[in-house]
C-alpha cells in the first residue's frame, strides 16, 4: 500500500503566501502604492490648522496694527513716534525695561539656585509665591504695589508718580520669567563635573564662572529676553502707580491708550509698531544666541 503524497517543504500553505506576496516595486498593486499619500495627510491638516490659527491670532492682527501706523503715510509715522510725549514714553519704557531685565536676570538666577540647590522650610510656599505676578491680574500687582509703596505706605517708602516707582513695577511682574527659564536647566545640570573641580582644588568660584555659568548663560539670556519683551508691553501694574504723568512717569503702553481715548489711533498704531519691531529683534537675537550656544555644545 502507497503512502500518502505530500507537499514539498517549499511549497506548503505558508510558503505559498511568502512566495505570492509582490517583492518589487513594480509588483504592488496599485491601491497600496497610494497609501502613502494618505498618511501624510494627517501631518498636512495639523500644520493648516496651526497657520490658520495663528494667522487669525496673532499675524493678522499685527499686520493690521502695522497698516495702520502708515496711515497718515511715512511722515506721519515719523511725526507720531517723535512726538515729545511718545518719545519720552518710549525712552522710559526701553531703559526701564533695559534696566529690569538685568536686575532680574541675576536676581531671577539667584533665587533659581536657592530653589534647586538648597533644601529650606517653606521652599515649596516661596516655588509658588514666584508665579504669583503672573497669574495675579496685573492692575490688581498695581493697585497692591500703590498700596505698599504709596503715598499711606505702612513702609514708609512712596515711590507712587515717580519712574524708581514704574521700575518696581515692571520688576515685580518680569521675575517669574527668569527664574522658570533658568531653574529646568540648573536641576539637569550634571553636578559631577562640580564635585570633580572640587575635588581638585577649584574655589567655589572658580566652578561657577567656570563650570555653572556658562552652561547657564543661554537659559540667563533667554529669561531676560523675554522678561524685557513683556517688560515693554507691560500697562496694568504701571498704570496706577506710575501716575501716568506725560513726559514724566508716562510708560509707552500707558501712552498708547491715551492717544486711542484721544481718537488718535494712527499714532497709537505708530507707538505700538515701534515695540512690535523691538520685541521681535530681542526675540530673533535670543534664538540667534541660543543656536550659537547648542553648536559649541
Amino acid at each position: 500500500m502507497s503512502s500518502p503524497r505530500t507537499l514539498p517543504p517549499a511549497f506548503t500553505p505558508a510558503a505559498a503566501e511568502v512566495a505570492a506576496e509582490p517583492t518589487g516595486p513594480s509588483e504592488r498593486p496599485a491601491a497600496r502604492a497610494g497609501a502613502r499619500p494618505r498618511l501624510a495627510l494627517a501631518p498636512a491638516i495639523g500644520l493648516g490648522t496651526a497657520v490658520i490659527y495663528l494667522s487669525l491670532l496673532v499675524l493678522i492682527p499685527l499686520a493690521a496694527v502695522v497698516y495702520s501706523s502708515t496711515a497718515n503715510g511715512a511722515t506721519g509715522f515719523w511725526s507720531s513716534v517723535t512726538a515729545p510725549d511718545a518719545l519720552s514714553a518710549l525712552i522710559l519704557t526701553l531703559v526701564a525695561a533695559a534696566v529690569v531685565t538685568v536686575v532680574n536676570t541675576v536676581m531671577g538666577t539667584v533665587l533659581a539656585w536657592v530653589l534647586v540647590r538648597d533644601s529650606f522650610p517653606g521652599r515649596t510656599l516661596v516655588d509658588a509665591v514666584i508665579d504669583l505676578p503672573i497669574v495675579l491680574p496685573t492692575i490688581v500687582a498695581g493697585l497692591v504695589l500703590v498700596e505698599l509703596y504709596g503715598p499711606s505706605s505702612p513702609v514708609h517708602l512712596n515711590l507712587a508718580y515717580t519712574r524708581a516707582g514704574v521700575a518696581l513695577a515692571l520688576l515685580f511682574t518680569t521675575l517669574p520669567f527668569v527664574v522658570r527659564t533658568v531653574q529646568p536647566v540648573l536641576a539637569e545640570l550634571d553636578q559631577d563635573a562640580e564635585q570633580a573641580a572640587a575635588s581638585l582644588g577649584a574655589a567655589p568660584s572658580v566652578v561657577l564662572r567656570r563650570i555653572v555659568l556658562p552652561a547657564l548663560v543661554p537659559a540667563m539670556l533667554a529669561g531676560g529676553a523675554l522678561a524685557f519683551t513683556r517688560a515693554i508691553a507691560e500697562f496694568g501694574a504701571t498704570v496706577l502707580i506710575s501716575g501716568n504723568i506725560p513726559g514724566s512717569t508716562q510708560v509707552a503702553s500707558v501712552q498708547i491708550f491715551s492717544q486711542v481715548e484721544s481718537d488718535n489711533t494712527a499714532g497709537a498704531a505708530a507707538v505700538s509698531t515701534v515695540l512690535l519691531g523691538v520685541a521681535l529683534l530681542v526675540l530673533v537675537a535670543m534664538s540667534v544666541v541660543q543656536r550659537w550656544a547648542r553648536r559649541r555644545g
